[in-house]
């Protein structure tokens, strides 16, 4: 929907991997993702608490499709917490991939969270691993910064963002995203799923 939206005091800006593997010419590109960047820009000036999340993977990390002779990329397989995607190998730690787009521009981003380092489970959310019950210590940080509404843009729509804003507001907090500032991989109807969730979910949508 189309909407003046107007940051409060008590709101952060949570700004989801948008980083180079997953613009165009990464190992996992979302078709337009580096899109974003100038809408992020414009929005992470408005806020007075910004917080990033990066993807950095260890070297044969278990999501990757690589670390899986007998599978492919983009089919799925089971892991011990459920089913898992397998990737290509991308957001590999220290490399180029991993890093943030060049014209990401939040000088005043306070706090980086980095997820998907442990080599054994994958990590969409930037609350939880993809079991759901390990935390990345992001709700803890927040509630003790006396901080109530997460805004949530970034890459990709349909996974990393989908499961940030779905567990913020599972986690007690207003949540917000900001579908102009968003790209979806779209893979085997992930963008329809996410879209009924958010709806099932109260995700207000801007």
């Amino acid at each position: 929907m189309s909407e003046t939206f107007r940051p409060e005091a008590s709101d952060v800006f949570l700004v989801v991997d948008v980083q180079n593997d997953f613009c165009p010419g990464g190992a996992l590109a979302v078709p337009d993702g580096d899109a974003v960047v100038p809408a992020i820009n414009r929005l992470a000036s408005q806020f007075q608490t910004v917080v990033l999340t990066q993807d950095w993977h260890p070297t044969g990390h278990l999501s990757f499709a690589s670390s899986h002779p007998d599978k492919a990329a983009f089919e799925t397989t089971a892991m011990p917490y459920g089913e898992q995607v397998l990737w290509p190998d991308h957001c590999v730690q220290a490399t180029e991939g991993a890093a943030f787009h060049k014209d990401l521009d939040i000088p005043h981003a306070e706090l980086v969270i980095r997820k998907g380092y442990r080599p054994q489970i994958d990590s969409y959310s930037a609350f939880f691993e993809n079991d759901h019950a390990t935390p990345t210590g992001l709700a803890g940080y927040l509630r003790e910064r006396g901080l109530k509404r997460v805004v949530v843009a970034g890459l990709a729509l349909d996974f990393c963002v989908r499961y940030t804003v779905e567990d913020a507001r599972s986690c007690g907090f207003d949540a917000v995203l900001v579908d102009e500032a968003c790209r979806a991989i779209d893979n085997a109807g992930s963008l329809a799923a996410a879209r009924e969730s958010f709806a099932a979910n109260a995700i207000h949508v801007i």
